[in-house]
């Protein structure tokens, strides 16, 4: 289901060239599940995924900037061949800035998805800021889109379609699922 996004949205969501993603309320539901020796499990949506993978293949780099540090988040980004991964982050702005000077990039052809208030500086920059409806309230007014879905499921795939519909790629993309 397509919902309805302006043209300022799309405009947007055309200029990216490497989309970042949040983690914790983003890419999972939030939850932090300890197990029986403390370590933290967490949840992953496979569509989600799927659409990481998608924007690759269209071109679209990706990568995240997480404030939590976790094995389990390095394995998942690993999986699907995110090369840019920062976690344990506590100055987003600074680590923004350094993916920057990695790719070569400007803030102007990034795209950021993020729920937390310590995603700010990050939201405030990037041409696509996104958000999730159960985010803080702070970021709502600071994004240009918020998903349909809340985080760890399905909102980063919403937003990579969104990305890929605005680019003129998304239907070119599913020609090539359905040829097989």
């Amino acid at each position: 289901m397509q919902t309805l996004v302006s043209d300022d949205i799309r405009a947007r969501a055309a200029k990216v060239r490497l989309m970042i993603f949040d983690v914790d309320g983003i890419l999972t539901d939030g939850s932090l599940h300890y197990g029986p020796d403390g370590e933290v499990i967490k949840s992953f949506n496979v569509l989600d995924g799927h659409g990481i993978k998608m924007l690759q293949h269209a071109g679209i780099r990706t990568a995240i900037i997480s404030a939590r540090s976790s094995p389990i988040v390095a394995r998942r980004a690993a999986d699907l061949g995110i090369s840019h991964v920062q976690q344990g982050v506590g100055n987003k702005k600074a680590a923004f800035d350094a993916l920057l000077g990695d790719t070569g990039l400007v803030a102007e052809q990034c795209g950021f998805i993020g729920d937390d208030i310590i995603d700010l500086p990050i939201l405030t920059k990037v041409v696509f800021a996104a958000s999730v409806p159960n985010a803080h309230p702070e970021v709502a007014s600071h994004v240009h889109y918020v998903s349909r879905l809340p985080g760890g499921k399905g909102a980063a795939r919403e937003v990579c379609d969104l990305l890929l519909r605005s680019q003129g790629k998304y239907d070119a993309l599913i020609a090539e699922h359905m040829a097989g």
